[in-house]
């Protein structure tokens, strides 16, 4: 057998191709992004891979294919799935003939993300089974069961990894291609058309495919018990690796449960707690198997003493590492005369690093643009799910809001019916734009509602590290499409007025601020200019430190981390510097001047 080093998510990735995906569809976002393009590098032409304009889009699409037999993946992070709920709540009463795996990354932290949503609970509510990998090695082969599974129920399944088995990296056995038979094809059939009636007998099936997925889970081999002793650990996920580190060095008496699925294993479950007086519940996120088991010990009347995140023996925030699970069981075993002895080091703190705008980047002269130009005004700034975000770092300070993709536009029209004499700015990126921009602009341009929306273009899904968009013209499947135009876009919605700038022209993007200024209705700024990674200058600049005062003007105005301070005079770090040159004007001394790079 070959064996590979693997990301957790290119583990993923090939298990997904091992088990025969025919059509893989997603969104890009922190920690799920390379699965899908882990993908798309190893097709061999026989596998369709799209990044869809959204989650909901994926899920459709990837749906539908499932209805004609095909194998189908959606990957997204945890929030993306909210967006995708729609359809998901739905699909479940479906069904699907192919099997359907929905990759939702979880991101305990959080790390990049505005939530720490634990997705089992959206199994729960959607009556979906939840398949939980604790390492990249188990995630390559799991992801073959969890397509198995999906078709003997004929429902789609949910495959989540959290940020440390997406990220960690492993050696991986490849093993041989599962022999798929060609799909069958769409069949016409009124099973496809959600009535009532329909829904109502579906739903009565559900509940009984969840029982007896409860009782098929309890004979799947990724749940096991192993040890024996009075006291107990459940675990699931990463944690129950960060478990098994705790206590490999451990004399303790200990009776262990893995718990990989959800819904809960529970005959399972009930013969690990038999004759236990303790179990100290181990996991990410929420205390999902903790009120499980606790539901479980009030039905069939067991005494046990459960602790976890309810009993504050686990913390309920944050990721958990093996230093923190270390401390837990060590804890869970005080008292024994057998105590886990675990030493615990804490680590040196490190430097604190503020998340900071790249050097060059064009939503930095897109920003100061518009703040030199409002100077003076009552203005609200909306912003949105991008790098652009950290516009709201100092010294900028230009976002004043962030609820969710999209959102910058629409939350703008809500401020605006509360204190309408305020003028409100909305920013969002050119990707975000296609995913849930369009539908807020037009709910302004319909409701006659007064706001300033500014799309930073910088040609790329910078965030998630340079995927394609509509407006590019690329796929992933490496085809040439039409661009989609966003100026055509936005012209076509009736907007009040639309002007084009490059933020690094600051003259022209400044103008192009106080050109909507004076007129009423939707007016969109449209800022195109590459980020740093698509397009680099040639040109650097350098101060002239004779003509520079130690003002730390063009420190305290940008923020740019390319500027630093040597000796009380500013410096320019040349190996960060890309030559965008919004620093230059700002000097009243003209000490910042180019330097050609040849």
């Amino acid at each position: 057998m070959i064996k590979k080093l693997l990301m957790g998510n290119e583990a993923i990735a090939f298990g997904a191709m091992r088990a025969g995906v025919s059509v893989v569809t997603g969104y890009p976002g922190t920690p799920s992004t390379e699965i899908l393009e882990t993908i798309a590098k190893h097709n061999d032409g026989n596998i369709y891979v799209e990044w869809s304009v959204n989650e909901k889009v994926a899920l459709e699409v990837a749906a539908g294919a499932a209805y004609a037999g095909a194998r189908t993946m959606v990957t997204m992070k945890q929030v993306g799935l909210n967006v995708a709920s729609d359809p998901l709540m739905s699909l479940n009463y479906i069904g699907v003939k192919g099997g359907m795996v929905i990759v939702v990354a979880d991101d305990p932290g959080p790390i990049s993300s505005q939530t720490e949503q634990d997705t089992r609970h959206f199994g729960k509510f959607a009556k979906i089974a939840v398949f939980d990998p604790s390492t990249p090695e188990e995630a390559y082969t799991m992801v073959a069961d969890a397509f198995d599974y999906s078709e003997k129920y004929g429902r789609p399944v949910i495959f989540r990894p959290t940020t440390r088995v997406c990220h960690s990296c492993a050696t991986v056995e490849i093993k041989e291609n599962i022999e798929r038979i060609a799909p069958e094809g769409f069949e016409k059939s009124n099973r496809w058309v959600i009535f009532p009636k329909l829904s109502y007998e579906n739903h009565i099936k559900i509940e009984q495919t969840l029982k007896t997925m409860s009782d098929d889970f309890s004979e799947y081999s990724r749940n096991f018990i192993t040890g024996s002793g009075k006291k107990g650990i459940a675990s699931s996920g990463v944690s129950y690796s960060y478990v098994k580190d705790a206590l490999q060095n451990s004399s303790a008496e200990c009776k262990l449960l893995k718990v990989s699925t959800t819904p809960l294993p529970k005959k399972l479950a009930l013969e690990f707690l038999q004759e236990l007086d303790e179990v100290l519940v181990v996991e990410e996120l929420d205390p999902v198997v903790e009120n499980e088991l606790i539901h479980l010990c009030g039905l069939h009347n067991i005494k046990v003493n459960i602790k976890g995140k309810l009993t504050g023996d686990i913390k309920n925030a944050g990721e958990n590492t093996v230093d923190s699970v270390a401390m837990a069981v060590r804890k869970f075993f005080v008292g024994n005369s057998d105590a886990a002895s675990v030493n615990t080091v804490d680590p040196p703190e490190l430097p604190v690093r503020p998340p900071v705008l790249c050097a060059g980047c064009p939503h930095r002269a897109s920003f100061f643009a518009v703040k030199e130009a409002t100077k003076g005004l009552n203005a609200v700034y909306s912003g949105d799910i991008g790098c652009y975000t950290l516009g709201n770092a100092a010294p900028l300070n230009m976002v004043d809001t962030c609820l969710c993709m999209g959102a910058g536009i629409t939350v703008a029209q809500g401020l605006h019916r509360v204190e309408p004499d305020r003028i409100n700015f909305a920013f969002i990126g050119d990707s975000t734009f296609f995913h849930t921009g369009i539908p807020g602009i037009i709910n302004a341009v319909y409701n006659q509602t007064e706001i300033i929306v500014v799309i930073l273009d910088n040609s790329t899904t910078a965030m998630t590290g340079q995927q394609p968009h509509p407006g590019l013209g690329k796929t992933m499947m490496g085809n040439i499409s039409d661009v989609i135009s966003i100026y055509d876009v936005v012209s076509s919605l009736k907007v009040s007025k639309i002007v084009r700038a490059n933020p690094f022209d600051q003259d022209s993007a400044k103008q192009a601020v106080k050109e909507v200024l004076g007129i009423k209705g939707v007016r969109v700024i449209l800022y195109e200019a590459p980020c740093i990674f698509v397009s680099k200058g040639k040109e650097k600049y350098v101060f002239n430190t004779e003509k520079c005062t130690g003002c730390k003007v063009c420190i305290s105005k940008l923020g740019c981390p390319a500027i630093e301070l040597d000796g009380g005079k500013a410096k320019i770090n040349t190996a960060l510097c890309t030559g965008c040159g919004i620093c230059a004007p700002v000097c009243k001394f003209g000490a910042i001047g180019k330097k050609i790079e040849r």
